[in-house]
């Protein structure tokens, strides 16, 4: 029983509504981070693959894949952020 309505929950209609909204989310956070590796291995055998070896040395080649993925999170943190704000849950 409920200290804050009185009622029983397990007795509610909407117990396991919730349920197939977190197996969503579940699977858009995996297919997320899935695509964001792929990306990153893509990136890197392109750079590992370009036919500029003396172009770029070892530290910049390095800094710029940090940065790149550096970037690469902090937009998808910025656009979930603002996608979550829109959305706010009581």
């Amino acid at each position: 029983m409920s200290i804050l309505c009185g009622c029983d929950a397990r007795n509610s209609p909407n117990t396991g509504a919730k349920r197939p909204v977190v197996v969503v989310e579940l699977i858009a956070t995996v297919a997320l981070a899935l695509s964001t590796l792929v990306a990153v291995t893509a990136v890197s055998i392109g750079i590992a693959r370009a036919d500029t070896p003396g172009a770029a040395d070892h530290a910049s080649a390095s800094f710029a894949l940090a940065l790149f993925i550096g970037l690469l999170l902090s937009g998808m943190g910025g656009l979930t952020a603002l996608m979550a704000k829109g959305s706010e849950r009581e």
